[in-house]
């Protein structure tokens, strides 16, 4: 396993920010951000990290309410437009100077922010299965189960609850699982495991179910920025249709489809893997 520092940043509000930090800061290459989806956090890119600490800086941040940063007081804080202004923050307190994102769903949402709100940091783009318009029903599907803890008694049982949650993960392992297990749960005093979200989270959210903003103008903004998108050939919250329509909007974007992979590519799939490898090492 890649050796990575373990830092806090303390935000303009006073919450702190937990992040990863891989690689050598003084690398000449450009440093890679890694943004998670909804209820993700940093554990998500070990992998990513792996196999591209060794030549640039790699960041991979909790947003607030997951993994190890705080917890938010108000719940009305947990909103796109505060995690952009968290990350822009990260950026600028990091030092970096151009940086390539890696976005998977919300994580990618974000990157279009950051792109229109610090444009001249941002690099390049991955865009990891998410575009400028949501299937309605995909998102219904991850707003059901954000709201709510899921107790489980043991890791082999949080593998199990999270492979019928998500048959349509890439993951074909019991290893595999259980690692998702580990990155999705946290234990409790209690002696159970618990999410490790607060659930408080999607409170903000529950006047999206059944739509979501649309994102086209930030596409649009990304102009001539390399942009790499992925997508999951299964996946019920980026249709194919707008998939195709991202490529109209911007000619030079690079396509990849993911094959047998739902919501989201996990990026260890052989083709997100190569694509995201190749792309990332451009620059």
């Amino acid at each position: 396993m890649t050796v990575f520092r373990e830092r806090r940043l303390t935000l303009q509000d006073g919450l702190r920010l937990y992040f990863r930090d891989y690689g050598d800061p003084l690398s000449p290459r450009w440093p890679l951000l890694c943004l998670s989806g909804l209820v993700r956090n940093s554990a998500d890119f070990a992998d990513v990290a792996e196999r591209h600490a060794g030549e640039r800086r790699v960041l991979a941040p909790d947003y607030r309410g997951r993994g190890r940063s705080d917890y938010d007081g108000d719940w009305r804080h947990y909103d796109p437009f505060v995690y952009v202004n968290d990350l822009a923050h990260l950026i600028a307190a990091t030092g970096l100077q151009r940086v390539i994102v890696l976005g998977t769903s919300l994580g990618a949402a974000l990157a279009m922010g950051l792109a229109v709100m610090k444009p001249t940091a941002i690099g390049a783009i991955v865009l990891n299965d998410f575009g400028p318009e949501v299937i309605p029903e995909g998102l219904d599907r991850i707003l059901d189960y954000v709201g709510t803890d899921h107790p489980q008694p043991d890791w082999p049982s949080a593998a199990r609850y999270l492979r019928a949650l998500l048959p349509n993960l890439s993951i074909r392992t019991e290893e595999g699982w259980l690692k998702l297990a580990r990155g999705t749960f946290r234990e409790g005093t209690d002696g159970l495991l618990h999410v490790d979200w607060d659930v408080n989270l999607a409170r903000p959210l529950a006047r999206l179910s059944g739509a979501a903003p649309d994102l086209w103008p930030y596409f649009h903004a990304l102009g001539r920025l390399p942009v790499l998108a992925l997508r999951g050939a299964l996946s019920d919250v980026l249709s194919d249709e707008t998939f195709a329509r991202m490529a109209l909007a911007k000619p030079d974007l690079l396509r990849v489809t993911v094959p047998d992979a739902g919501h989201a590519p996990t990026l260890n799939e052989p083709a997100a893997a190569a694509a995201v490898d190749d792309f990332i090492r451009r620059f």
